[in-house]
């Protein structure tokens, strides 16, 4: 629970006050008293912490009708809803008490149902009515005391999903509740008693759309959040959204810019202005996700399709722009590392039928393999110091992360096999691995697909248990590329939704 200073609290609740009357708070269209409730509860939005105060009364979410306060936006279809959610204070008046995600038929008090929650006491459950006015039921979760609570609707299936931040997502659903299509979704909080009003705290809000049935990976895309977590605190920020395929931020050195691909284009988002600007690569424009700068700022290599040479093919130009040079004669050659003087490429290339790890100079010239075992080999990337290269193989049936020396010997895995593990960016002080994790129940150990749920997961370089620092509806795109910032104390990614 969120325990705030005493003299804060006079502050905070004057905030509520004021804003309770208002109908829209920051992403939602309104809110409002559901039920007879006596005191009232109210809402606001904070734009500066992105966070989102809510207070509410009522006795009860229960039995066959509710009483608590809603923070609501109408929606149509399937969605995500995601959010690091806390109570004020330890203890509060009532263990009961509640603060969560809910979707409603409607903002009748009798309306049919379903709602993530975390009670006061700590227990996590997935309550549902399943039509106007009938009794309430629940599934507890095995979780109690959950501060990430995440709840998706597909159909009539609704899936929670919640955590405490830094650990995976324990799991419940409920099918054929029908709700409609047409609902309303949002944050609610509910004290358990009609005299009083406890406040909830919402963070990192989302509410994601995910893909529709029957998209066509590579041929049909979602829309875009470009985003940038703090490391040490978890708190996220999407500074820029966009309708198209935004895939594999790259962090400049100078830390003013981050350089992603969109459309076979390449472009430098401007992290003070908000403002992307397309990088000039000539007629290399068929450009995708595995694109890596030079530790020093200075080079951009590609990867670009040729659809005669046999795919993907690597390239280096200015990060200012320029005519491209090519590197490898022949592809699939997919980009992923620069040794730190420059002067060599890591990449994955599909040599005899097998996806392995080479090197080659960076003016072209012999490819050197480092990895010969049987299985995919990917995402290669040289440490700071450039002594170890990191990257994922799934050689022992799960892909897993993996490292080895300079010169591809002393190969030994890094990572456990419970996830599919993907893409290990070193930070720039040489003390952390960051990497994308996919569930092993969405894909198979070969493949890292666009739209699915994964993790970005983070570990000592010197070994110890992976910790999950975001909760993301993404995949390929999300994080192909090294995308620290250069004070090592942020990453950049991109997740997915379907533009409203």
């Amino acid at each position: 629970m969120i325990r705030l200073p005493k003299k804060l609290l006079p502050f905070l609740f004057s905030i509520l006050s004021l804003s309770s009357s208002a109908q829209k708070v920051g992403m939602f269209d309104g809110h409002a008293d559901i039920g007879t409730v006596t005191t009232k509860g109210a809402a606001t939005y904070i734009p500066q912490a992105d966070e989102y105060v809510v207070s509410g009364a009522g006795t009860n979410i229960w039995g066959d009708h509710d009483e608590f306060h809603f923070v609501y936006k109408k929606m149509k279809g399937d969605f995500i809803l995601y959010a690091k959610a806390d109570l004020v204070g330890w203890k509060g008046i009532e263990e009961h008490r509640k603060v969560g995600w809910m979707v409603r038929k409607s903002l009748d008090e009798k309306s049919a149902q379903v709602n993530a929650v975390v009670h006061g006491d700590g227990l996590t459950s997935l309550q549902f009515r399943k039509a106007d006015a009938a009794t309430t039921e629940e599934v507890k979760s095995k979780l109690t005391h959950a501060d990430v609570i995440q709840l998706e609707r597909k159909g009539t299936t609704y899936t929670m999903r919640v955590a405490k931040y830094g650990e995976t997502f324990v799991t419940e659903q409920v099918t054929d509740i029908n709700l409609g299509d047409d609902v309303y979704v949002g944050l609610f909080v509910c004290s358990h008693n009609a005299d009083v009003a406890e406040t909830g705290v919402f963070r990192d809000v989302q509410i994601s759309v995910p893909a529709w049935e029957g998209l066509v990976p590579y041929k049909d895309y979602l829309g875009s959040n470009l985003e940038i977590i703090n490391v040490a605190s978890g708190r996220r920020e999407v500074i820029f959204t966009s309708p198209k395929s935004l895939q594999a931020p790259n962090w400049t050195p100078d830390g003013k810019s981050l350089i992603y691909n969109s459309e076979g284009l390449m472009y430098n988002f401007n992290v003070a202005t908000g403002k992307p600007t397309v990088i000039n690569t000539g007629e290399v424009k068929n450009n995708n996700n595995d694109h890596v700068l030079s530790f020093d700022g200075k080079m951009l290599g590609l990867s670009s399709g040729v659809e005669k040479l046999g795919g993907s093919i690597v390239y280096t130009v200015p990060v200012s722009g320029g005519t491209p040079k090519q590197v490898t004669p022949k592809g699939p050659s997919y980009l992923h590392g620069w040794s730190t003087d420059a002067r060599t490429l890591l990449f994955t290339g599909q040599r005899n039928n097998e996806f392995d790890i080479y090197s080659v100079p960076a003016a072209g010239g012999k490819e050197v393999q480092l990895t010969t075992a049987k299985g995919l080999d990917d995402g290669s990337e040289y440490t700071p110091d450039g002594k170890y290269i990191y990257f994922n193989s799934n050689r022992s049936g799960t892909m897993r992360i993996w490292q080895m020396k300079a010169d591809g010997s002393d190969q030994e895995a890094v990572t456990d096999e419970d996830y599919h593990d993907w893409f290990p960016h070193i930070s720039p002080d040489g003390k952390w691995i960051a990497f994308v994790s996919f569930l092993k129940d969405e894909v198979p150990a070969g493949d890292h697909p666009f739209y699915k749920h994964v993790y970005i997961r983070l570990m000592p370089v010197a070994g110890g248990k992976p910790k999950v620092i975001a909760y993301v509806y993404g995949g390929q795109g999300t994080m192909n590329t090294p995308s620290w910032s250069p004070d090592s104390k942020k990453l950049a990614f991109i997740s997915n939704t379907t533009m409203q």
